[in-house]
């Protein structure tokens, strides 16, 4: 059974300030000191299973039906994106409604010392996203709230799926959940989101747009989103009713006043930018002493790659992040389905790049990543989780399974490590006396690992991309190690402190998750701590 709840953030506040979970002397390694502790020792499964519906429909995106149900995403990226006119539409009604005011601002009661989580791309409905909760409630145990970044829902953000992919697996997390959405959450035009969190009505039906224009050649193929069943959704709905779980929600992007914090979470839609509207409003709650935490759908700094996220009508959002006069600590995206972690030094200040996508979907390779230099971060200071000898290992297997050749493809754990150290020429976090094979060098060329700067380009499968775009969304297993991940943030008026947990699937690492990454942001000295007050 899962741990008990924790205080609810309702609760009259105690004088003394939440004690930060932390790991017992004795807890299990993480994946960067042992096997073991990444999960490969054979150890026993965890208690997820007791939280799962009797039947659970696996998610296949191998399944032609729900490559079709996503056929929106690319009909967008041909014919033209409609997201930014729909969100305007959603925020319109919501502001003229008087649901949500101008800055659609969420202002919490929250004290200076205080504690959230954070994970993001969740909602699969399957084991892995279930594996992630029992650590999820000891870890984030005392926790006032959470915030989930990035495609709530798969694959199209149906309402009628949010009982058994959001409200029941988080039914015992006794506090408040505050989302944005990601490209799957669009899928459906964001019915299902805004339904679900912020109570709106559907949209009514845009009018038939000219007949030869792009327009009309997308509507011809254009997935509308399904009709909600209201008793479906009441009904899931009071698995998450008691009053410390109540959650207001202004919009499909939102600012939150949160003890010295402002996080603000933006809407990248299907295809990774902003509207203009949007960045007019991310400018203007972006300005002020108080540091700023940003979350979003599409993560600047990954895979070794900087992606600024463009704004409609110019500019991107990174130049906001960067501006020293709106005082951005982190920028937090999620989208990819792993971990990721670039320290980035802009003008004398640091600001931490990180991704947090491992919260229950399918995994996205980690070892495909060259060795890292971007924005001045090179390998010894990035971090990812699953290391990428973990990925190697892990994609060898899918391989030698899919293609019935095991003994060529399969590596170990250690085999994975040294080929990973022998090609980018890096030290692993996890080192390996393991001898560098002409097989291990072959299955490593294949999968999409990279050579050092300067060496023999060889063949290679279309890892690099495709292993995104078509095979890591077909490579889900559903018994451990499963290699998610979520954030727990413990914040003081001087500091925030990040650290990375995994969760495998495993029943020691229910009990005591690992953590995989640890880092502590220093807050400005001259930040005002704005006195609580009631939430809104």
């Amino acid at each position: 059974m899962p741990p008990s709840s924790p205080p609810s953030p309702s609760e009259p506040e105690s004088s003394e300030p939440p004690k930060s979970f932390e790991s017992p002397a004795n807890a299990p390694s993480s994946s960067r000191s042992s096997t073991e502790g990444a999960g490969w020792g054979g150890q026993e499964t965890g208690t997820y299973p007791q939280l799962m519906p009797a039947r659970v429909a696996n998610l296949s995106w191998l399944d032609p039906g729900t490559l079709w149900k996503a056929r929106n995403g690319p009909l967008a990226s041909l014919f033209g994106d409609p997201t930014g006119e729909q969100r305007g539409q959603w925020v319109h009604r919501q502001v003229e409604s008087g649901a949500a005011g101008a800055d659609l601002l969420i202002e919490r009661d929250d004290p200076g010392t205080f504690s959230f989580l954070l994970l993001g791309d969740t909602g699969e409905g399957d084991a892995p996203q279930y594996a992630v909760v029992p650590g999820l409630l000891k870890a984030g145990a005392g926790t006032r709230y959470a915030v989930l970044c990035s495609d709530v829902l798969y694959p199209v953000g149906d309402g009628n799926e949010y009982g058994t992919k959001f409200f029941r697996p988080y039914q015992d997390y006794d506090a408040p959940i505050y989302p944005i959405p990601g490209n799957h959450d669009w899928y459906d035009g964001l019915t299902g989101f805004m339904r679900v969190f912020c109570d709106a009505p559907a949209l009514p039906a845009a009018p038939r747009p000219r007949a030869g224009s792009a327009a009309w050649w997308r509507s011809l193929l254009w997935r509308g989103p399904e009709v909600i069943d209201e008793e479906r959704l009441a009904q899931a709905r009071r698995l998450r009713d008691r009053p410390a779980q109540a959650a207001r929600h202004p919009g499909p992007y939102w600012a939150m006043d949160s003890g010295p914090l402002r996080i603000i979470g933006i809407d990248t839609g299907l295809l990774g930018r902003i509207d203009r509207e949007q960045g007019e409003w991310l400018a203007r709650v972006a300005r002020g002493p108080r540091p700023k935490i940003l979350v979003t759908g599409s993560p600047i700094y990954v895979d070794g790659v900087h992606h600024p996220c463009p704004i409609d009508g110019g500019g991107t959002v990174d130049a906001i992040v960067r501006d020293p006069d709106n005082h951005f600590v982190a920028a937090i995206g999620g989208d990819i389905h792993n971990y990721q972690h670039y320290p980035v030094d802009v003008d004398g200040r640091r600001i931490e790049y990180v991704v947090s996508g491992g919260g229950g979907a399918f995994m996205h390779a980690t070892h495909t990543i060259p060795p890292v230099t971007v924005g001045g971060v090179t390998e010894d200071r990035f971090r990812c989780y699953p290391l990428r000898a973990d990925s190697l290992a892990f994609y060898s297997r899918l391989y030698g399974r899919r293609l019935h050749l095991r003994r060529l493809f399969d590596l170990t754990p250690g085999q994975a490590a040294a080929v990973i150290a022998a090609r980018l020429g890096i030290t692993p976090a996890r080192p390996s006396a393991e001898p560098v094979t002409r097989r291990a060098r072959f299955v490593a060329s294949v999968l999409g690992v990279a050579a050092r700067p300067g060496s023999r380009r060889r063949i290679r499968l279309p890892v690099r991309r495709m292993l995104t775009r078509v095979l890591s969304p077909g490579s889900a297993t559903y018994t451990p190690p499963f290699f998610k991940s979520f954030l727990r943030l413990d914040v003081t008026p001087e500091a925030v402190r990040v650290r990375c947990f995994a969760a495998t699937g495993l029943r020691e690492h229910e009990i005591d998750p690992p953590v995989e990454d640890d880092f502590t942001i220093a807050l400005p000295a001259a930040a005002p701590v704005p006195a609580p007050r009631a939430a809104r």
